[in-house]
């Protein structure tokens, strides 16, 4: 059982401003990011700002979509989920999509708690180009995040217990 906060940003860079805050408050694994891959062309880079050997440093670019992006969540994959097409996800996030593909990115977040109503507006959200930032841990700190969330322009924020 854990708990996780979402958010939808509408910008590149209101994301990437509200993950690098996240980081410096010592979120770095717990922080996952969605977003629809435009650019037809994804490659793997190695962003600086953080520590010899540190995966959360590791990431993807598409085509510059993402920019910084890349460089503030652990782990990256891309995935082709229908209805929505190519997308990217870094973070805990890429594997949960990964293994539910078939039920698109609603599905996937069903398994974090969302209910299926709210997964499926931010996977439409997700198809208009929004990106979606998530943090997880425990509940204490996920008001924290909320906040950071907020504050950088994140609607539909809510925190969700994972079943």
């Amino acid at each position: 059982m854990g708990s996780v906060v979402l958010g939808v940003f509408d910008s590149r860079d209101q994301a990437e401003r509200a993950a690098q805050e996240l980081r410096n408050k010592g979120f770095h694994k717990d922080i996952s990011l969605v977003a629809k891959e435009e650019g037809g062309k994804i490659e793997e880079t190695r962003m600086g700002g953080g520590e010899e050997g540190d995966t959360a440093i590791e990431g993807v670019t598409t085509g510059g979509t993402l920019g910084g992006l890349a460089g503030l969540a652990a782990g990256a994959g891309a995935l082709a989920i229908p209805g929505i097409g190519p997308l990217v996800a870094m973070g805990p996030i890429a594997g949960l999509l990964s293994g539910a593909v078939t039920g698109g990115l609603a599905g996937g977040l069903i398994d974090w708690g969302v209910p299926e109503e709210e997964g499926k507006h931010i996977e439409e959200d997700i198809k208009q180009g929004k990106i979606l930032l998530t943090v997880q841990g425990s509940e204490p700190r996920l008001n924290e995040a909320s906040e950071i969330l907020r504050r950088y322009g994140a609607h539909d924020v809510n925190i969700y217990q994972k079943p």
